[in-house]
C-alpha cells in the first residue's frame, strides 16, 4: 500500500503488488545483503539481532538510524532493539547519541571501530595467557592438562605480540590510503 522511508532514504514495499522500480529493486538488495552480512557475523558468534542491526547501520549512508528507524527497517519490536544495542554498545563497535533537537536517540557505527574493537581482543589476549600460565602453576607444566594448556597460552601470547604491529601496519595503510584520496 505504501514505501516506509528512513533518515537515508532507505524505502521497504510493503505492499506485494506495488510496482518494482529501479529504487525498489535496489532496497531490495540492501535489505537480502543486510541479512547476508547479519547471518555472516552470526556465524562467527554474534547475537542474531545485534548482527542485524549492525549491519543495517553499516549500510546506511550515514552510519546513524535511531531504535524506530531500525525496529521498522528489521520488521521487529523495540525491545529487539534494546536488546540488540546492548550487545553492541560494550564491544565498541556502536554508539548512542542524541541529534540536537531531537528527543529520540540514534545509534551510529563508532569511527575506527575495528581497531578500538581489536584493542579490546588484545586485554582479553593477554587475559587468558595469565589464565592459562595460572593452571600450569596449579597443574604442572609436564602433565597433559599443563601442556595443553601450555599450547594455549602460547597461541595467546603469539597473537598478543602480533596485534600491535598488525595495528601498526592498518593505520600506515590507511593513512596511506587517505592522503591518496585527499581525505584529512
Amino acid at each position: 500500500m505504501f514505501t516506509i522511508r528512513s533518515a537515508d532514504r532507505w524505502a521497504v514495499q510493503v505492499r506485494e503488488d506495488a510496482p518494482v522500480t529501479r529504487e525498489a529493486k535496489r532496497d531490495d538488495a540492501l535489505l537480502q545483503f543486510v541479512e547476508k552480512l547479519a547471518l555472516g557475523l552470526a556465524n562467527m558468534g554474534w547475537q542474531r539481532m545485534a548482527a542485524r542491526v549492525f549491519a543495517a547501520l553499516m549500510v546506511t549512508d550515514s552510519g546513524r538510524l535511531t531504535a524506530g528507524e531500525l525496529a521498522e527497517l528489521l520488521s521487529v519490536s523495540p525491545a529487539a532493539i534494546s536488546g540488540a544495542v546492548r550487545y553492541l554498545e560494550p564491544l565498541g563497535l556502536i554508539a548512542r547519541e542524541r541529534v540536537p533537537g531531537d528527543r529520540r536517540d540514534s545509534y551510529r557505527v563508532v569511527d575506527d571501530m575495528w581497531y578500538a574493537s581489536f584493542l579490546k581482543q588484545d586485554r582479553m589476549l593477554k587475559l587468558w595467557v595469565d589464565t592459562a600460565s595460572e593452571g600450569i602453576d596449579v597443574l604442572g607444566a609436564s602433565t597433559p592438562a599443563g601442556k595443553r594448556l601450555a599450547e594455549m597460552r602460547d597461541f595467546f601470547e603469539f597473537f598478543a605480540e602480533e596485534l600491535p604491529l598488525l595495528f601498526e601496519r592498518w593505520h600506515a595503510r590507511r593513512l596511506k590510503a587517505q592522503y591518496a584520496d585527499g581525505v584529512d
